[in-house]
């Protein structure tokens, strides 16, 4: 009888253990994550929460001077992973983070690098605009003044003046600067908080779902701002919507619980997706 019962678990483990290759396979990533001269190259992340894993073997390259979308599922991972590229991850406990994560060829979790600079190069832009309990120029100057980016208060307000052009917001509140940054619509809110990012001179800026909260008006303005900002920085942004990702994004990588499903050029993706879980995700048939 033991001996029955031995073999009808091997058997059962055994069988599990093909069906488990089956849904590795199933889950390949389709498609070259690879670009030329990349900003940012990730190898094999994995990211756990305690003994739960939440990233599973995620490679992917992020190209200079363009936007990479993120799409998926609601708890698939994309802002799990985005939150990897600038070390977010090391302020929630029991989070580890396991594989290789490049900036510009230099290792962004070796021991030896500094998160604060790291974050100064690799900005953060969040779903909810967080404008600073400050006035509208201090939101701007903050970063600059304590990384010791000007040498003087006209430099200041030079760097000041170009991050809020930069953010399509100079002409709206130029003649107030000194007003607080909180008594901004949603909308000019946000666009506070991308001048912030872009003050401190970054290589890359990760938005997570930065329109979610805004009306369409505010969400179109974003939008092209956006496709300006590509000239001079690469952009990876998580968004819910297709259409926004369709808009804004020359690639796009698309997420399924916790893996790295495809990734290739926007267009192809949402009219030619090599993978069932894509083509499925795309045409409304589950997410």
């Amino acid at each position: 009888m033991n001996t029955m019962v031995e073999t009808m678990n091997r058997v059962t483990d055994a069988l599990s253990a093909v069906e488990l290759a089956q849904e590795r396979a199933f889950c390949q990533t389709v498609g070259d994550f690879t670009v030329p001269n990349p900003r940012m190259t990730c190898r094999d992340v994995e990211v756990w929460y305690g003994p739960k894993q939440a990233i599973r073997r995620v490679n992917l390259d992020i190209g200079r001077n363009e936007v990479l979308s993120m799409i998926g599922p609601s708890g698939c991972g994309k802002s799990t992973f985005l939150r990897c590229l600038n070390r977010m991850n090391d302020t929630i406990p029991g989070c580890r983070v396991t594989g290789s994560i490049k900036l510009d060829g230099q290792d962004i979790y070796d021991k030896k690098l500094d998160p604060v600079l790291l974050r100064a190069r690799v900005g953060m832009v969040f779903q909810k605009p967080n404008p600073f309990p400050k006035s509208i120029y201090e939101n701007v100057a903050y970063g600059p003044r304590i990384h010791g980016l000007t040498n003087s208060k006209a430099e200041l307000d030079e760097l000041v003046e170009t991050s809020l052009r930069k953010a399509g917001l100079w002409d709206e509140v130029k003649d107030r600067l000194d007003q607080p940054g909180t008594g901004l619509s949603g909308g000019q809110q946000q666009r506070l908080c991308i001048a912030r990012t872009i003050a401190v001179a970054p290589d890359v800026i990760l938005m997570d779902e930065p329109c979610s909260a805004l009306d369409p008006i505010a969400t179109a303005i974003i939008e092209e701002l956006i496709d300006e900002l590509r000239a001079n920085y690469s952009i990876v942004i998580v968004t819910h919507s297709m259409q926004q990702a369709a808009r804004v994004s020359q690639r796009t990588a698309y997420f399924h619980l916790g893996d790295l499903i495809e990734v290739g050029e926007t267009n192809q993706i949402f009219t030619n997706p090599q993978h069932k879980l894509t083509e499925d995700y795309i045409t409304g048939r589950f997410g």
